[in-house]
């Protein structure tokens, strides 16, 4: 499994491809939901708790997780993670994995990997969340991009992210007119010119 292979490590080392996360209740929250997952049923294939990273012992590191047979009353599903924590949930159809989705009150984001445009185009038009990937993960929301969670993973309705966050910040005037050629009563020389004012 290619989560076991991911190097964990501390940010000045190149070899590193996870880090930390960013203080010791994170890392007590993630891990207590890793040990819900497992007393409420699931199966953890890949457990990243108790990693240890050489000069960094007390370092607030989590490796990946990948945790399978999880249900939707399960707390590590109701609860967004924020950590490196993959969930596999089981789905026959892909009406009942939008089904899942929808009803999950947290609408950031999902992603659908298959060679089938037409399933790909009812994914995309069924789903209720922000950010969609279609045979690519969901894009993080750099600030080019909208973040566009929707339901409870977003709050408010303005966002600091793209076009949404430079509007937070500016104040935006609308102005309608109408100005007829025929209309203009001045003579030609007090007319708009484009050449450049001299004095």
């Amino acid at each position: 499994m290619k989560a076991k292979e991911l190097k964990v490590g501390h940010g000045a080392d190149p070899q590193s491809e996870m880090g930390p996360v960013i203080t010791p209740e994170a890392r007590a929250r993630i891990e207590g939901l890793i040990q819900s997952a497992i007393d409420e049923g699931a199966s953890v294939l890949v457990d990243g708790r108790n990693v240890k990273v050489t000069s960094f012992e007390n370092g607030n590191f989590i490796g990946p997780t990948v945790i399978a047979n999880v249900s939707p009353g399960m707390r590590c599903y109701k609860e967004e993670i924020f950590g490196p924590v993959l969930l596999i949930m089981n789905a026959d159809t892909l009406d009942q994995a939008i089904k899942i989705i929808n009803a999950n009150p947290n609408g950031n984001g999902t992603a659908i990997f298959t060679n089938s445009g037409s399933a790909a185009r009812h994914f995309q038009s069924h789903v209720d969340v922000g950010q969609i990937g279609i045979n690519v993960p969901i894009p993080v929301p750099l600030p080019f991009f909208s973040f566009t969670g929707s339901r409870a993973s977003i709050q408010g309705d303005l966002n600091f992210y793209g076009k949404m966050g430079v509007q937070f910040y500016t104040h935006v005037k609308t102005v309608t007119s109408l100005w007829r050629h025929e209309d203009d009563v001045r003579s030609m020389s007090a007319q708009a010119t484009t050449s450049m004012p001299t004095h």
